[in-house]
């Protein structure tokens, strides 16, 4: 399900933002290409060291939206330049096999925010 592109775009620098909304409140908080990672199954798994507020929406809307893109990828119209939004669902983690793997790379993070892909759209 997840485009080969948006592979693409996390290899390269960057920042992902990752928005959640609760009581009509929308709430931002972003993190970086190189801390996400993609399991076999698809999901994003991303270490969470703050995320506070991120992890009060969830609880109360567990729907999420994230947009990350590169100017060193190719776009859609064959331009530098590529960039996608992501939906989903999300919770987060705070033991098992996916947040020892990420405790392992980030020994900071306190949880892991699991996304499970809904939609993806390439935005440019």
């Amino acid at each position: 399900m997840l485009d080969k592109k948006l592979f693409d775009i996390l290899a390269h620098d960057g920042i992902v933002a990752i928005a959640t909304c609760c009581d009509n409140v929308p709430h931002v908080v972003n993190t970086w290409h190189n801390y996400v990672n993609v399991t076999e199954d698809g999901r994003l798994l991303i270490p969470a060291g703050g995320m506070a507020e991120t992890e009060r929406n969830i609880a109360a809307n567990n729907k999420i939206v994230l947009a990350l893109g590169s100017s060193q990828v190719e776009g859609l119209s064959g331009s530098l330049g590529a960039g996608f939004c992501i939906e989903g669902t999300a919770k987060f983690l705070s033991e098992g096999a996916d947040y020892d793997m990420m405790h392992e790379k980030f020994s900071w993070l306190s949880r892991v925010l699991e996304v499970t892909v809904t939609s993806m759209k390439e935005t440019m």
